[in-house]
């Protein structure tokens, strides 16, 4: 009963994800606050602009991450085949859903593997939740499981209280996380991030992860997805105010990159990145790397596998004319071009 339950929960995911009924009414992502400063003697040779970046310690094409997204159902394996595909074809990294489902019925576990058949060498990310590592009591054997099934290059612990607090089957209990999250960190070898689900990771938040051991932190603020309108929609009930909690996405990379003198870690920017600007901004603010998730999936099922690699070189054609117009010619150079808040240009 209980596997047949995750797996209608995540159809519903996917289909409610389909929509834009599911994004931040009123919130944004915060980027719309800041603006390039334009460098009219730009000597940059446009052609040769080098976008890739290292990743996992493998190079990719572009400092993009297809994010967690799905996993467990049928519908999901021909998503994460299509998305692995594209992957492979652009050189970038892909995450697969919450592995949760692996632990309850072997038959989906097709829908994971699918992942890394198809993309080849890029870095693969696991994904479980931190409700699920809080509780465990075999957690170095479940996580060195999850990151086997996927033959992963790095695992993800999604962190999401607020998901968990307003799901009708949530499980809001997260006593014990940072113990095993040590524990983990300690005793594991692949890298550990950690990303939220929409509600951002504020600096305090980052602080206490890095000094726990964790090699990354995706902030995932509040500006695209807001699963707590996912949740509201599925029970059908209405809370304006929590549907819009959240630390905007700008705000937490802008906090979280201060911690970078005193840790090495990957930041990661997600959270209503929708096009090449956003990505372009939240280098700019500090961010190694960024990441989508919905609007690749409404992609990959409107236009299928070419319309995502279409999408995404879009995307990075933009990401290189700002590059141009700001004299940057690879991404290192561009993370310390700066930005300007709008207010300071009147």
């Amino acid at each position: 009963m209980q596997e047949s339950n995750t797996s209608k929960r995540k159809k519903e995911h996917i289909e409610l994800c389909l929509s834009d009924n599911v994004a931040f009414k009123t919130k944004t992502n915060g980027f719309e606050n800041y603006e390039f400063e334009h460098f009219a003697i730009t000597e940059v040779e446009f052609d040769k602009i080098n976008l890739s970046t290292i990743f996992l310690k493998k190079k990719i094409n572009y400092p993009f991450l297809i994010s967690c997204m799905t996993g467990g159902t049928e519908e999901a394996k021909s998503i994460n085949e299509k998305l692995a595909i594209v992957a492979n074809e652009l050189q970038i990294p892909i995450g697969v859903g919450s592995q949760r489902q692996a632990f309850e019925d072997k038959k989906h576990h097709s829908t994971y593997r699918v992942v890394r058949k198809n993309a080849g060498k890029v870095p693969i990310l696991g994904n479980i939740g931190a409700a699920q590592v809080a509780k465990s009591k075999k957690i170095i054997d479940e996580i060195n499981f999850l990151i086997d099934l996927v033959e992963a290059d790095g695992m993800v612990i999604h962190v999401n209280p607020l998901q968990e607090l307003l799901q009708t089957e949530g499980e809001p209990k997260f006593k014990g996380f940072l113990k095993n999250l040590n524990k983990i960190c300690s005793k594991i070898k692949t890298p550990i991030i950690v990303k939220e689900v929409g509600s951002g990771i504020s600096k305090m938040a980052a602080k206490r992860l890095l000094e726990v051991g964790v090699q990354g932190i995706d902030v995932s603020g509040a500006g695209g997805t807001s699963w707590a309108a996912v949740e509201l929609m599925r029970s059908d009930k209405e809370d304006n105010y929590f549907q819009e909690w959240g630390l905007p996405t700008s705000y937490c990379v802008r906090k979280v990159k201060e911690l970078k003198k005193d840790f090495g870690f990957t930041l990661i920017s997600s959270g209503g990145i929708s096009n090449g600007v956003d990505i372009a901004k939240s280098i700019a603010l500090g961010a190694d790397l960024t990441a989508s998730a919905r609007i690749i999936l409404q992609e990959v099922i409107k236009n299928d596998i070419n319309g995502v690699v279409d999408l995404m070189e879009s995307w990075f054609l933009t990401v290189q004319r700002i590059m141009y117009l700001t004299g940057c010619k690879d991404i290192k150079s561009f993370k310390k071009v700066g930005l300007i808040r709008k207010e300071e240009m009147y």
